[in-house]
């Protein structure tokens, strides 16, 4: 017999875009978990706390120590379900919740495909440490700011006929702008010298905001993104000319899907995505840290779309009994993630789901009420829940809970 609620305790880890000490959302979560060994380091930064089985930061049971996937494996219908089980054929929680604090922009990206990253693992299993996809959502925590997606084509198309930027176009007429000309664009930006890339700033920076049109945020972004990285950096005009910039609210999700560009820029957010650590780069890093740029267009997926077309609303959960809880559901079979959230002395419960979960307090207090016991929850504190297990939530003095799952 095995108890289906078990605390955890979790690491964080130490990227140069994280934030410093107790600045970071990500570390003081992760310090507050009764009985956990981390503390935080006022000297260093902390980006990322993981949540989950992946072998890179996997997850703890407080009480005992042990890894959270060896107890998966001794109790896996009871804890994953059957119908879980035969859906992904393997005993591994198949998504990776996280919490990221952001001081600057995170490097210009993308995750390949399920087909792409097979071979790319089999190729290199150093660097792409698993076989699998990575779509992911990101919910904002904190005011949350990323490029996200690429612009409708039209867009993009206005802002390349500003001189500093005709020199990357391609050789069609202007009214043919279309994926393959923003395809073209965009391999001519990240393949083309660090001086060309420097003066193409430079003059970017002379014009009037007025000149980007609906852009007219694109001269301000320039010197930040500069002084985060460098004036020869491509993934500056990548990101400012044919992206999307997203300015989020606490609570409001984007989707990235598999082969999706991104980059983070800053704030504080709750992230899930397929369990997988694969990723390309090609900007907003050092030049040694980028991938081939014939290999990440190669993967990339030139779907130009609106900047709408990029969020993920929540929506009611129609399995919850007071109406406190909105679902994240992504369009795909992964995961969906669940947000709680009780104003003081209110109650929410959620009915028992399908499959295993990871939960996390971000905000409050009160108890969780869930497998035959009642418990502690305050921020910071993460569970496990196994399938089948009904959670009653009380605030005490309000309380967030995050639930990433899957059914």
């Amino acid at each position: 017999m095995v108890d289906s609620v078990i605390q955890l305790k979790c690491q964080c880890n130490n990227y140069d875009w994280g934030k410093q000490g107790s600045k970071s959302l990500s570390a003081k979560l992760c310090e507050k978990t009764p009985g956990t060994d981390f503390k935080i380091d006022e000297s260093k930064c902390y980006a990322e706390m993981w949540m989950g089985t992946y072998p890179v930061l996997p997850s703890h049971v407080l009480e005992t120590g042990e890894d959270l996937q060896d107890v998966l494996n001794k109790h896996p219908e009871e804890l994953m379900g059957k119908n879980v089980l035969q859906k992904f054929n393997h005993k591994d929680l198949y998504f990776l919740p996280k919490v990221l604090s952001i001081s600057k922009a995170l490097p210009l990206q993308l995750h390949p495909n399920r087909d792409m990253a097979s071979k790319l693992h089999e190729r290199d299993p150093d660097q792409f440490t698993d076989p699998n996809h990575k779509p992911e959502i990101a919910v904002a925590l904190s005011d949350f700011e990323a490029f996200c997606g690429f612009k409708p084509l039209e867009q993009i198309n206005k802002l390349m006929n500003l001189e500093p930027l005709q020199q990357f176009r391609p050789d069609v007429k202007k009214s043919d702008f279309d994926d393959q000309s923003l395809k073209h664009v965009v391999k001519a930006i990240l393949s083309a010298s660090d001086e060309t890339i420097a003066k193409a700033q430079e003059g970017m920076s002379k014009l009037d905001k007025s000149a980007f049109g609906p852009d007219n945020y694109i001269p301000g972004l320039i010197p930040r993104l500069q002084g985060q990285y460098d004036k020869t950096d491509p993934g500056i005009i990548v990101a400012l000319i044919t992206m999307n910039y997203l300015q989020l609210k606490p609570g409001e999700s984007i989707y990235i899907p598999a082969d999706g560009i991104h980059a983070y820029l800053s704030g504080d957010i709750i992230e899930c995505m397929a369990r997988s650590n694969n990723v390309l780069n090609t900007g907003f890093c050092p030049s040694a840290s980028r991938n081939s740029v014939d290999m990440f267009i190669g993967c990339l997926t030139f779907t130009p779309h609106s900047a709408d077309e990029a969020m993920l609303p929540a929506k009611p959960f129609d399995r919850s009994k007071n109406g406190k809880t909105q679902i994240y559901s992504p369009p795909m079979s992964e995961f969906d993630m669940l947000n709680i959230t009780l104003n003081g002395n209110e109650s929410e419960t959620v009915e028992a789901l399908g499959g295993p979960s990871i939960m996390i307090c971000t905000q409050g207090s009160g108890k969780l009420k869930a497998g035959g016991k009642e418990r502690d929850i305050q921020e910071g504190y993460v569970f496990f829940i196994g399938q089948g297990t009904e959670m009653e939530f009380v605030a005490s003095d309000g309380l967030q809970v995050y639930n990433a799952f899957v059914e």
